[in-house]
């Protein structure tokens, strides 16, 4: 880890309402896995966002529009996630959403799967559609028209642009990851 974690006694007049606003919004909408250690200060891809806050507000503000209210079902929207963490080999990313993706009702042969780099076979027409979709977009290049095309059938405009952005904000993410070099948090007792 190339970042100590920010101090909550510490923080900065800048800083300390977007912990404030960072830590209720973790509590309220990132739930089933670790992003606040027991004394307080934020993990992951949060630490790094309020060190240097004048990029990581911007960042918190896409990252709370994108999870208010969103209009794919959520399991598709981890599975999105899940190809663009592995993708990046993004271990933090992938730890949390393995977890969220459990809770949503993804089985763990499709996680499995998916974290292995690899399309599974029994995803449902929607979740190989935001496959589909977050595959094409992390191997860079343009959105193929039959695939883009595709997913406005299934999801419409709207929540097709939703799954762009959400590709596009997980590779911000999983980026910040591997360049600060998160790690998981340690798992508890050790």
């Amino acid at each position: 880890m190339r970042l100590p974690l920010v101090k909550t006694a510490a923080l900065t007049p800048q800083q300390k309402p977007l912990y404030d606003d960072m830590r209720q919004g973790i509590e309220n909408n990132f739930k089933g896995f670790t992003a606040v250690a027991d004394s307080g200060e934020l993990i992951g891809p949060w630490n790094p966002w309020l060190r240097f806050a004048k990029f990581g507000g911007p960042v918190w503000d896409l990252v709370k529009a994108m999870s208010t209210s969103p209009s794919l079902p959520r399991p598709v929207r981890e599975v999105a996630i899940l190809v663009t963490g592995a993708k990046f080999h993004a271990g933090y990313e992938l730890y949390a959403h393995v977890l969220v993706a459990e809770l949503r009702g993804l089985s763990d042969e499709k996680i499995s799967t998916i974290v292995a780099g690899q399309r599974p076979i029994d995803l449902t027409l929607e979740e190989g559609v935001a496959y589909d979709v977050a595959s094409s977009l992390n191997a860079g290049g343009v959105l193929p028209q039959l695939c883009y095309d595709r997913a406005v059938k299934v999801f419409g405009l709207e929540a097709t642009a939703e799954l762009i952005y959400l590709v596009g904000l997980y590779c911000m993410v999983s980026v910040t990851l591997n360049g600060f070099d998160i790690p998981i948090p340690e798992p508890a007792g050790t």
